[in-house]
């Protein structure tokens, strides 16, 4: 499944919708960002079927810092949420996020 990039709250509400999906908040002129990015789909390539959004933290600063507040993920970038029926479960950040710590959250009592 290809990424669907978050521009805005109403978006981000739409996402949350889902049972369960996974985000990436990255900053575009990051190198940290650009390795976590490119775990991020090489865990799309083992899970293609995952329901996965990307925000743009420098370009969706609001949408950003509305994560944080409403679901008490102290934000860092590039960090990746696993959201379960509208709830942050886990989260990961700069070297944590990897292919397989994205794979194991994904399958985690599924």
């Amino acid at each position: 499944m290809p990424n669907h990039v978050i521009h805005d709250l109403d978006e981000l509400e739409t996402a949350l919708r889902q049972p369960r999906l996974l985000l990436l908040k990255y900053s575009p002129i990051c190198v940290i960002s650009a390795t976590a990015r490119a775990e991020w789909e090489m865990f799309q390539l083992d899970c293609p079927d995952a329901p996965t959004f990307l925000v743009d933290v420098i370009n969706a600063r609001a949408i950003s810092q509305e994560i944080a507040t409403k679901f008490g993920v102290e934000h860092e970038s590039p960090q990746a949420i696993l959201f379960e029926n509208s709830a942050a479960t886990w989260h990961a950040s700069h070297s944590a996020i990897s292919a397989s710590s994205l794979a194991a959250a994904w399958t985690a009592d599924y």
